[in-house]
């Protein structure tokens, strides 16, 4: 019997998963996903341009070893890749890729030169005497990769930014696009990229501007006579940053001369960084020319950051400020504000300068006391829903599988403990929460509390699950 696509994937998978981090194998195994199998030939489908070049970059010998261990020596792979996820047939645009074997030599394949080229010829896109002008970047040198904390809400972005930091212009994701909600880092990444250009290559032309200041210049330009230099200057450029290109909006004029000066840049191999508060399908009042040009390169967005991120962002911050806060503390903080890192920072200064001012040692009595005006909800009753949510998110399980009658031994200990804990933080009667998790009686309940209380007698590891758990609902 012949075996599926799937099934040969799923096999290279689990060799895979035993030769690279567990991390890694998240990013960038899980997203594909096996197409067909014609003879020796497996495709699979890759969600970008940017996972087939880090895929053949960074795990081609191990791709290759494991589809011959599946196929045979004359076994080859090829990519399926997603090129536009817009489509309005509902049906992502894509094109396919073989795989070289040999890592990034495909990238930088020379093309003849079908004319002899005089050398005295003048290139006239050279402006004499603008590559020895020292261009102030603009950028903020506190924005660097180093003090970027990577999660999985961000290590797409972050990662891509990373390679184009590495080669500005010279990777497919270009543009780059950057987007995500309010105080999720984009100008820190964004920042953070045109800081490592210029370190490793000083001189490269940075030149980081906001959307609202490049429509003010252009602005300016137009009054004064002098918009050839505005758009000298700008195609000069070997990277361009462009924060909230969301705000070109209705701005016609503004789009045209930027559409222009996109074009140069790119067919030049100049690399250009953009970042916007919704994904380029979505931006409205944008021609759709320029939009399709936002396209061209890799979009990644950022997320809301999860918990341990958050903490970790907040552990950096106070590393990096000289200041030591109790574990507490910062879990407390971490916590309760889950919108954007903005506001999880500013909660933090906050509660330092109140600290200073008061003379007050921080504790988390002081903290939930002090960041009112920043969390929602402090005395919020906890729920069985709640409690549920939050044994199920600890344990990795699915929510309905607690209610189900399945006697796993993972569903059954999330689900006494669940009960245990609503028993012990609500005020529902017995018959109440068994009839909650999936129709129970009230003698199902008193056991699993029973039950919970002997382990956590008996079994360290167990008890340290339910004070972790019972620790992050005092947290709410």
């Amino acid at each position: 019997m012949e075996k599926t696509c799937t099934e040969v994937w799923n096999n290279c998978l689990q060799i895979i998963k035993d030769n690279i981090p567990n991390q890694s194998f998240k990013t960038w195994f899980e997203p594909i996903s096996a197409l067909k199998l014609e003879g020796k030939v497996l495709t699979i489908q890759v969600p970008s341009l940017f996972f087939y070049e880090w895929l053949e970059e960074h795990y081609v010998g191990l791709l290759r070893k494991t589809v011959k261990k599946q196929l045979g020596e004359e076994g080859r792979l090829e990519y399926n890749i997603v090129v536009d996820n817009s489509s309005s047939t509902g049906s992502p645009y894509t094109t396919n890729m073989p795989s070289n074997g040999n890592g990034a030599e495909a990238k930088n394949q020379s093309m003849p030169i079908p004319v002899a080229i005089n050398k005295d010829i003048k290139n006239p896109f050279i402006i004499p005497g603008l590559k020895k002008l020292n261009v102030d970047p603009q950028l903020n040198p506190n924005y660097t990769f180093d003090n970027y904390i990577e999660g999985d809400c961000n290590r797409l972005a972050r990662s891509a930014g990373y390679a184009v930091a590495a080669k500005p212009g010279g990777t497919s994701f270009n543009p780059l696009m950057i987007y995500g909600g309010v105080g999720l880092g984009k100008t820190h990444l964004a920042q953070a990229i045109g800081n490592e250009i210029k370190r490793n290559l000083p001189d490269k032309l940075v030149i980081y501007v906001s959307c609202e200041k490049f429509c003010q210049q252009f602005v300016d330009s137009l009054k004064n006579n002098t918009i050839n230099d505005f758009v000298n200057f700008y195609q000069a450029m070997d990277v361009i940053i462009m924060d909230d290109v969301h705000n070109f909006a209705g701005k016609e004029k503004t789009q045209d001369i930027f559409f222009h000066i996109f074009n140069h840049l790119h067919q030049s191999g100049k690399q250009i960084i953009l970042t916007s508060d919704k994904a380029p399908r979505d931006l409205a009042g944008l021609e759709e020319r320029l939009l399709s040009r936002f396209k061209w390169g890799l979009s990644a967005d950022l997320q809301v950051p999860d918990l341990e991120t958050r903490v970790a962002i907040l552990k950096k911050k106070m590393y990096a400020d000289g200041i030591e806060l109790p574990g507490e503390v910062i879990e407390y903080v971490a916590h309760n504000i889950d919108n954007n890192v903005r506001e999880l920072e500013g909660a933090m200064v906050s509660l330092l300068a109140q600290s200073t001012l008061n003379k007050k040692d921080i504790d988390l009595a002081l903290a939930k006391q002090m960041l009112k005006n920043f969390i929602k909800n402090t005395s919020k009753e906890i729920s069985m829903e709640y409690i549920q949510k939050l044994v199920c998110e600890y344990f990795e399980v699915p929510v309905e599988m607690v209610k189900s009658q399945t006697r796993k031994r993972e569903i059954v200990q999330a689900r006494q403990i669940s009960m245990y804990l609503s028993k012990s933080h609500t005020k529902s009667s017995l018959k109440t929460i068994g009839a909650f998790f999936g129709g129970r009686d009230h003698s199902t309940v008193i056991y699993a509390c029973q039950t919970v209380e002997d382990l956590i007698e008996t079994d360290k590891k167990f008890k340290a699950y339910v004070n972790d758990i019972q620790k992050k609902l005092k947290m709410s």
